[in-house]
């Protein structure tokens, strides 16, 4: 706690992060007036926003949408939080649009119902900035980010960046937030940061902070503290290490959500230099009661170290909830036997789509899977098998589990039903032509849900059920999805949380 600080700069609203939500915070903040500091630790603005495939998950009607969020969260989340997000939601889209028109964006929609047949699914749309004028190559717009095939989380970045620059706030990249400067009431008057040459500065908020800098998917020791399973692996971004999580608490904030977190399953590069897994890819989204609908296969099985297949491996929403059952430990023998699995295929599944891929906001990296997945072949990823002996040998089991185990699948999809868990029939394709493919596979996540507790206004609140004094948040950190997550509605809340937090800071008194 300090309340005689010697201020080097002086703000009215200081935005910590610059991915979506640190951008739509900031640009709501300014244009209700505010001189706003939008700030950065990694050396490039995007965090893991930048990255993903760019849509913002939309509702038709408030109540419905609110009907489904509230079933999704398992009364794990207020219902006055849901609710604000949900009406939050029926904003998104004409917002959007409006920003887009400073980049002469092309804005798109999709119809896309939620991921589970719960009350209200039928209300939600995507909304998509799918064209830039100028910026048509992700690699040349962005060099240093690698992400989905047919993203456009980049493109949406462009024109928030655009919307940034035409504003009056102050942009700073390598700027790491390190604490909060607070008085003995707990009330927040600013922050320290360090600078790329090392210096602390201490940066007046005369208005207040939003904490805008995601969650700790990169930070080992706290997923090894509030999750289970280990190792997890991060997808995309080595910035993510709770900063905002121990700034927060620092101040009595209350946390939730911490075990929940958006990921399924991927790769070890075999270079350990190289920082992050590689997804799994081709998990098709398909709906309970709804399983016919999507045509697409999916070519390989997923068995654990001991050649034993466990899980349906393309469950409703694979990419939110597909690590999980990797979760079991086996007291008996001290393992997590499902940690590392093995994804087998043939090949005919060589030759379907890429089996991985990378998805990255970091400088000095240049991967990216494989059309054939031949590459990966040769860098070790996957392993080639003539026969299923040496396959087995490959995964470290007997032969004869590894041929009971593909032989029992192959019966399954000659009759077309998964007898042992479920895997839609229209998902499922037979192993039966060597060579095979097996990788090792791990848990990784793609973002966290955890962290400090918000109230509808974004206020972070205390143990205590207490709004903390000019502190927010908005975006990936502490998110309102407490249970099941709903596809791309973590960039519905970085419009959504960041547009109430800015207008909410923007509006108070100024301290001082």
């Amino acid at each position: 706690m300090a309340t005689s600080v010697n201020f080097d700069e002086v703000y009215d609203v200081v935005v910590i992060g610059y991915g979506f939500a640190g951008a739509f915070t900031a640009i709501t903040a300014a244009d209700a007036g505010a001189r706003v500091l939008l700030a950065e630790k990694q050396p490039d603005p995007g965090g893991i926003s930048i990255c993903s495939y760019g849509s913002m998950r939309c509702a038709h009607d408030a109540g419905d949408a609110f009907a489904y969020l509230k079933v999704t969260n398992a009364g794990r989340t207020p219902d006055d939080v849901v609710r604000a997000l949900a009406d939050g939601m029926t904003e998104i889209e004409p917002y959007v649009r409006e920003l887009a028109k400073v980049s002469n964006a092309t804005v798109e929609l999709r119809e896309n119902g939620g991921n589970y047949l719960f009350p209200g699914e039928r209300t939600f749309y995507d909304t998509n900035v799918t064209a830039v004028p100028g910026h048509d190559n992700p690699r040349v717009t962005y060099p240093h980010v690698v992400g989905g095939r047919s993203g456009n989380g980049w493109r949406v970045f462009r024109v928030l960046e655009d919307n940034v620059a035409r504003r009056n706030i102050t942009v700073r990249c390598r700027f790491a937030a390190e604490r909060l400067i607070a008085n003995e009431a707990r009330e927040v008057l600013g922050v320290w940061f360090r600078d790329g040459e090392g210096r602390r500065v201490a940066v007046k908020a005369r208005r207040g902070v939003v904490l805008c800098c995601g969650g700790f998917e990169a930070s080992t020791a706290m997923k090894e503290q509030y999750w289970e399973k280990s190792p997890v692996l991060s997808v995309a971004t080595l910035g993510n290490t709770g900063d905002g999580i121990r700034m927060a608490q620092e101040l009595g904030a209350d946390l939730w959500h911490m075990w929940h977190y958006h990921g399924a399953y991927g790769f070890k590069h075999p270079d350990p230099a190289y920082p992050f897994a590689i997804r799994a890819k081709n998990l098709p989204n398909w709906v309970p009661g709804r399983e016919n609908a999507h045509p697409a296969k999916m070519c390989w099985i997923i068995v654990d170290r001991d050649g034993r297949r466990y899980m349906n491996e393309i469950p409703p929403y694979a990419q939110d909830i597909a690590h999980r059952p990797m979760e079991f430990y086996d007291s008996a023998r001290q393992v997590f036997p499902r940690i590392p699995s093995h994804l087998i295929y043939d090949e005919n599944g060589r030759k379907m789509y890429p089996i991985g891929q990378a998805i990255y906001n970091q400088r000095g990296l240049d991967y990216e899977w494989s059309d054939d997945n031949l590459r990966e072949v040769e860098l070790g990823i996957i392993k080639k098998s003539e026969t299923i002996e040496e396959l087995a040998r490959h995964v470290g089991c007997e032969p004869a589990v590894m041929r009971a185990t593909i032989e029992r699948w192959n019966g399954h999809c000659a009759r077309g039903r998964d007898e042992d868990f479920g895997r839609p029939a229209g998902l499922m394709m037979p192993i039966d032509t060597p060579p095979y493919y097996v990788g090792e596979i791990w848990p990784m996540v793609s973002n966290t849900q955890g962290g400090p507790v918000h109230n509808a206004r974004q206020q972070i609140i205390n143990t205590f059920g207490e709004a903390i004094p000019r502190l927010y948040s908005a975006g990936e950190l502490g998110s309102a999805m407490g249970f099941l997550y709903l596809a791309a509605a973590n960039l519905s809340e970085c419009v959504v949380g960041g547009r109430i937090a800015g207008r909410e800071t923007a509006r108070l008194m100024p301290w001082d």
